[in-house]
């Protein structure tokens, strides 16, 4: 028996479609990565990007448990002297909901070169209209 490892050439990318209507965030978030990642592709290979193209769709109706939306806090550095920002998650949903889904994908990625390429196939929107239905998604199973 030889093991079989999965070679760039051999990837056949599939596209995925997911409606985040009443989706609870972390859950919505591990299915797309695992999705990105191709984990769930009996042919997975870690140092070979075999993983798919996922469309989530109406980003703004996501839920999350608790006071999360209230306290949550989205921080990051502008590179200056005092400069942190600082955004909690209700900001964040009214300004660019579809910014949620997208920092928790992308922390949930690897954080390589492979994972920068994987978190490109993410296409999010914060309707329910998107520009990919020539690519004829089949619905992605969110557990």
């Amino acid at each position: 028996m030889k093991t079989f490892q999965l070679r760039k050439e051999d990837v056949e990318r599939r596209w995925f479609h997911a409606d985040a209507t009443g989706r609870i965030l972390g859950k919505l978030a591990v299915c797309v990565a695992n999705q990105l990642m191709g984990k769930l592709d009996p042919r997975y290979t870690p140092w070979v990007d075999g993983g798919d193209f996922v469309v989530v769709t109406n980003a703004a109706k996501v839920k999350v448990t608790g006071d999360k939306d209230s306290k949550k806090v989205y921080r990051r550095h502008t590179g200056y002297v005092g400069g942190l920002v600082e955004t909690t998650m209700s900001s964040l949903r009214d300004a660019k909901p579809e910014k949620i889904i997208e920092l928790a994908v992308r922390r949930m990625l690897p954080k390589t070169r492979q994972g920068r390429g994987m978190f490109k196939r993410l296409k999010v929107y914060s309707g329910a209209e998107h520009p990919h239905t020539a690519q004829q998604p089949s619905p992605l199973k969110i557990d």
